[in-house]
C-alpha cells in the first residue's frame, strides 16, 4: 500500500490557482463598492475636569497641553461600511477617548485629524505622509490601519517590512510622533466576502504580514502593535449579549460594521490611555528622582 503524499502549502497553492483567479475575480465583481462615508475629518474639542487637571499638575509639575492626535490608513481607517464618519473609527475613537480619565487629567484639549483613503497600501501611505505638510506642534499620538490592502496586492514581506519601517522613520523625523499605534490586520479569514477556498489563502498572507508587523513593531521605541482581537472585543464590550460575527462585518462583507468601529475605538482608546499614564508616572518618578 502507497503511504499518501503529504501536499506542501506552495505545491496546494499551485493546484488551487486557477480557484483563486477564479474566486478572486469573481470577488471584485460583485462586492458591493462601498463608499467612505461624509464627515468631519478633523477637529478640536476641550477635554476634561478641571479638579482631575488641577491634581495632575500638582503631580507631574507641568501645564496641562493639547493632546494631538492623527489616525492614517486605509478604508477602514477612512471609515468604509458607516454611513457617517461619526459611525466610523475616528468618530467612535474621540468621545471613547474623553472617557479615559488619564486623557482628561492631563490635556486641555484634543486636536485630531483623519488621513485616510480607500485602497491605500503602505506605499500609499508612506507617500502620503511625505506629502503632507510638517505639523506646527508634533503629533502624540499617531493610529496606523494598514495591511489589507498589501495583502491583497501579494505584496512581499520584505516590502512590506521596508516599508513599515520607512512609515516609523518618517512619522518619527517629520510629525514628531511620540507614540505610534499599528493596528493588527484583521482576521481576514473570516470575510463572509470571500469565499473558500479563496478565503483560507488571503488569510494565510494576512497572518504573514501581520507576523512581520508584529516584528517591527517590537524593534523600535514608542513603537506599539495591537491585536485587534474582534472576539475578544465582543466579549469584552458587548455586556454579555452574543453577538452574531455576521454583524461584524458591512453589507459588502469586507469592511468592519460600525458595531466593530465601535469595538475597535473602545480597544484604542484603552491602550492609549494606558501609555500615556506609564509616560506621566515615568515623569513623576524621574521629578522625584531629582530631589
Amino acid at each position: 500500500m502507497v503511504a499518501p503524499i503529504k501536499m506542501s502549502g506552495i505545491a496546494k497553492d499551485v493546484l488551487l490557482a486557477p480557484i483563486y483567479l477564479y474566486q478572486g475575480h469573481k470577488v471584485k465583481r460583485d462586492t458591493v463598492r462601498l463608499p467612505e462615508p461624509d464627515g468631519e475629518r478633523h477637529g478640536h474639542i476641550q477635554l476634561g475636569d478641571s479638579q482631575l487637571r488641577d491634581s495632575a499638575k500638582m503631580a507631574v509639575s507641568k501645564i496641562t497641553r493639547t493632546l494631538s492626535l492623527m489616525i492614517v490608513g486605509d478604508s477602514a481607517a477612512a471609515g468604509v461600511g458607516s454611513l457617517t464618519q461619526q459611525e466610523a473609527l475616528a468618530g467612535k475613537l474621540i468621545p471613547a477617548l474623553q472617557q479615559q480619565p488619564v486623557i482628561n487629567a492631563h490635556f486641555d484639549a484634543l486636536n485630531w485629524e483623519l488621513q485616510a483613503t480607500t485602497g491605500h497600501t503602505s506605499f500609499d501611505i508612506l507617500r502620503r505622509l511625505y506629502i503632507l505638510p510638517t505639523p506646527s506642534q508634533p503629533v502624540d499620538i499617531m493610529v496606523l490601519s494598514v495591511g489589507v490592502n498589501d495583502t491583497t496586492s501579494n505584496v512581499s514581506t520584505a516590502k512590506w517590512q521596508h516599508q513599515l519601517e520607512q512609515i516609523i522613520t518618517i512619522a518619527q523625523r517629520k510629525f514628531g510622533v511620540q507614540t505610534l499605534i499599528f493596528s493588527s490586520l484583521p482576521p481576514m479569514a473570516q470575510m463572509p466576502a470571500l469565499p473558500s477556498p479563496l478565503n483560507n489563502f488571503i488569510g494565510a498572507k494576512a497572518t504573514k504580514l501581520d507576523q512581520v508587523l508584529q516584528d517591527v513593531c517590537a524593534k523600535y521605541n514608542d513603537v506599539h502593535y495591537m491585536a485587534a482581537n474582534f472576539t475578544l472585543m465582543t466579549e469584552k464590550h458587548a455586556n454579555g449579549t452574543p453577538i452574531d460575527s455576521a454583524t461584524m462585518f458591512a453589507s459588502d462583507g469586507f469592511h468592519p460594521s460600525s458595531l466593530t468601529y465601535g469595538f475597535w475605538a473602545q480597544q484604542l482608546a484603552e491602550l492609549m490611555g494606558q501609555l500615556l499614564g506609564s509616560s506621566f508616572d515615568n515623569v513623576v518618578i524621574n521629578n522625584k528622582n531629582d530631589y
